[in-house]
């Protein structure tokens, strides 16, 4: 319950850069995760992981030998992951955009998949477009770029960056509900 009110109190004070008033369900982080066969993962990356609610999930599948690089630039979040144990997270305060100098910075060309929760409605768009065109040159060849949102707008966008190769979901459990696009990579 503390993690709610503390997210509540952030949201409330960042909400142009949060885009949420909660956190993820789990049902909203399970139907972002299905699909990935987490045997085959080397590096994940999860850009805006707010209070991890979905980070834990994805350390709970890692296996032993994989990364998973969080990105978030929000000081409290940022802080609050910093804490969590574990050898294969990677926190780093540092912009999506910055996908390809950060996977260099860890000795990591490419990444298997990418979990975001970044509000694209609310970011600018010439920020929007320089994340998923450096996410889509970050990912491996049938890489995903899975993203949630609470409306359709991105639809589109989605499907021209990725070829359109997007399938769509919708995870009612959730507040609010959610729509999760799920984007392979295919040259």
């Amino acid at each position: 319950m503390n993690n709610r009110i503390n997210f509540l109190k952030e949201s409330f004070k960042n909400l142009k850069t949060l885009g949420t008033v909660t956190p993820s369900s789990r049902f909203l982080a399970a139907r972002m995760l299905k699909g990935i066969d987490f045997s085959k993962v080397e590096v994940l990356v999860e850009f805006g992981p707010g209070n991890g609610a979905i980070t834990k999930l994805i350390l709970e599948k890692l296996p032993k030998n994989a990364t998973l690089i969080c990105f978030e630039i929000n000081e409290n979040f940022y802080n609050q992951l910093s804490q969590i144990k574990n050898k294969q997270l990677i926190v780093i305060k540092s912009s999506a955009e910055k996908i390809e100098e950060e996977l260099k910075r860890f000795n990591f060309n490419k990444t298997n998949h990418i979990i975001s929760s970044l509000p694209l409605t609310i970011i600018p768009e010439e920020i929007t477009n320089e994340i998923l065109k450096k996410s889509f040159l970050a990912l491996e060849d049938k890489g995903t770029f899975i993203q949630f949102q609470y409306s359709l707008t991105y639809f589109k966008k989605l499907k021209t960056v990725f070829n359109q190769s997007i399938s769509l979901g919708f995870e009612p459990l959730n507040f609010p509900p959610a729509f999760v696009y799920h984007c392979k990579k295919v040259d």
